[in-house]
């Protein structure tokens, strides 16, 4: 099996810059069904930030469950180690687990990656992208 490059994407009005990270993503449409004009899947690139004002980016942003997508307000820049959570473990039902918190979580190679803020591990199995959640437990109907 080949390892998922952990890929970020970046976009930004000048003010904020949105941050997705595909991996992380479990595909819930909370972007795009309540912020088409900004969110849009069908186009590229998928995220128009010139779409809505700033606050309502940030606001359809801070929605998001899987927390795949983020923000930082340009003027302040990011630091992850800055991102503080108390841990909390969630399992959504019939979906993902959800970890709240910074992580470090290392694979069967020994390969760390960091995690922030919230990260969606697969409950079922059927990922591609183990252990993190791809959204296949709505492919394969999933009850947990």
């Amino acid at each position: 099996m080949s390892e998922t490059p952990d890929i970020t994407k970046t976009y930004t009005n000048g003010e904020i810059t949105v941050v997705w990270k595909p991996s992380v993503c479990i595909h819930s449409k909370v972007c795009w069904t309540q912020l088409s004009q900004v969110f849009n899947p069908k186009e590229r690139p998928w995220v128009k930030m010139d779409g809505a004002s700033t606050e309502r980016i940030a606001e359809q942003v801070d929605r998001c469950p899987s927390k795949a997508l983020s923000y930082y307000r340009n003027e302040d820049g990011i630091n992850s180690e800055d991102v503080q959570a108390e841990s909390l473990v969630e399992p959504v039902p019939n979906g993902s687990l959800l970890v709240y918190g910074n992580l470090r979580i290392k694979d069967a190679s020994g390969h760390e990656t960091r995690k922030n803020k919230v990260t969606a591990f697969c409950r079922c199995g059927a990922s591609s992208n183990k252990p993190y959640c791809d959204g296949s437990h709505l492919r394969i109907g999933f009850v947990g």
